[in-house]
């Protein structure tokens, strides 16, 4: 029994935190109000000035098993979410093997429920191997609970085949996530054509790369009746993109933008620092400018990391060669709240919706909220604490990222999901 006394309450629904007591019972939210009375036997958490949220959700993370363990194990990325305060996950599907048979998702599923705390998730691949030839072994991962499809890390190239992929998969329910890119456009995948590849004399992969096939498996979608999910998106007329086709309101379609599309640029890289080499490459401020307005707009449904550790060896190659992506499960709230919620760019209301709400929404899971009868799963976020991103803080396996050692205003100090204290601080 657990009574946490004075804490401001988020909601989606709401961009004022309503203040109360909150007591939790057997997992679940018995009581709330104010002054309530301590009941025998409970323990009490003083909570106030922190606020109370619904605990968060990542629908695209890469835990790198099977295949990659040197880089991330579903044990170290599911304790780096617990960390960051997030209870549940959806891992994609470039492993080795890849995720494209129900064996494959049996091995993944059972391994996850032996080696994590929270709920994994996968998707399954659209092609055999994330080729883009052959269809994966879709109905038998459906079979056993796979709901999105994607040949993340790639895009699915030939249109065709993906085409056929929607028609038949859509009957069950399922849906596509789309890694956007056309490959012969996108060169070496470094970083962004413009000033910063110009002057670092490293061939760039233009914005058109990825908005040819936004629009595409979008129009493709149309044409199926599918719902289409947009992966990590980069560019502002990607954004743009997305926004016409969500207006003419005859294609089911979604999409999601990663906090360092939010925060970061191609000038960031500086001198060659590959904690900024990510794909969907680092775009221009304008950029940035764009995709907080579509995500305050609600062009974007959900946040969503992109969670890609690589070892420090493979980063610590020259910039071409260095692999793309950076981790971020044990740094994405706590940044939202330092650029973003705490300058009064966007609320409370607007963490929870996307990055709660939303993501589980997509993959028709149950939405928890700070109410009497629901499931305790629950953050309490202090605002005037800071954290300081250390090798030691992070539970990630691999730390490649550009908050390393960076200090930020805000701290993850508990984390509950049911009857359990998943951390406090």
């Amino acid at each position: 029994m657990l009574l946490l006394q004075n804490a401001r309450i988020a909601s989606e629904h709401s961009p004022a935190l309503r203040e109360g007591d909150v007591l939790i019972v057997e997992g679940k939210i018995q009581e709330i109000g104010t002054g309530l009375a301590v009941p025998e036997g409970a323990r009490v958490i003083d909570a106030r000035g922190r606020v109370l949220m619904p605990a968060m959700f990542d629908a695209h993370v890469h835990f790198r098993a099977p295949g990659f363990e040197n880089k991330e194990t579903i044990t170290t990325g599911s304790e780096a979410a617990i960390n960051g305060g997030v209870t549940g996950v959806v891992m994609m599907p470039n492993t080795r093997p890849a995720i494209d048979s129900a064996a494959v998702v049996a091995a993944v599923l059972d391994n996850a429920k032996l080696r994590s705390r929270i709920p994994v998730y996968t998707s399954g691949c659209v092609t055999k191997n994330r080729e883009g030839k052959e269809l994966a072994e879709i109905d038998g991962m459906r079979m056993l609970g796979v709901q999105m499809l994607t040949d993340d890390g790639d895009t699915t190239n030939d249109p065709a085949v993906l085409l056929r992929a929607m028609q038949y998969a859509t009957e069950f329910g399922m849906f596509f996530a789309s890694h956007c890119e056309v490959p012969e456009l996108a060169g070496p995948r470094a970083l962004n054509e413009g000033v910063m590849s110009y002057r670092l004399g490293i061939k760039g992969s233009p914005a058109c790369a990825e908005e040819i096939i936004i629009d595409r498996d979008i129009r493709l979608a149309r044409a199926a009746g599918a719902h289409i999910h947009i992966q990590h998106v980069s560019s502002k007329l990607g954004m743009e993109t997305i926004r016409w086709w969500k207006s003419r309101g005859d294609v089911k379609v979604t999409a999601e933008v990663a906090p360092h599309h939010l925060l970061f640029t191609d000038e960031h890289i500086g001198d060659y620092d590959t904690n900024y080499k990510m794909n969907p490459p680092l775009r221009t401020q304008a950029d940035c400018d764009a995709l907080l307005e579509g995500l305050k707009e609600g062009v974007f449904d959900l946040i969503a990391t992109d969670h890609a550790p690589h070892t420090p060896y493979e980063k610590a190659q020259d910039f071409i060669s260095a692999p793309n992506g950076i981790t971020g499960l044990d740094t994405a709230l706590v940044s939202l709240y330092h650029y973003f919620v705490r300058p009064e760019k966007f609320g409370w209301d607007l963490v929870v919706k996307r990055y709660s709400a939303e993501p589980r929404r997509l993959m028709g899971l149950p939405v928890p909220t700070i109410e009497v009868g629901q499931q305790a799963e629950c953050v309490l976020f202090d605002t005037e604490a800071e954290t300081t991103f250390t090798k030691e803080f992070m539970k990630s396996k691999s730390q490649n990222t550009p908050f390393i050692d960076q200090t930020l205003k805000g701290r993850v100090d508990l984390v509950i999901l049911g009857p359990e204290i998943l951390l406090e601080r």
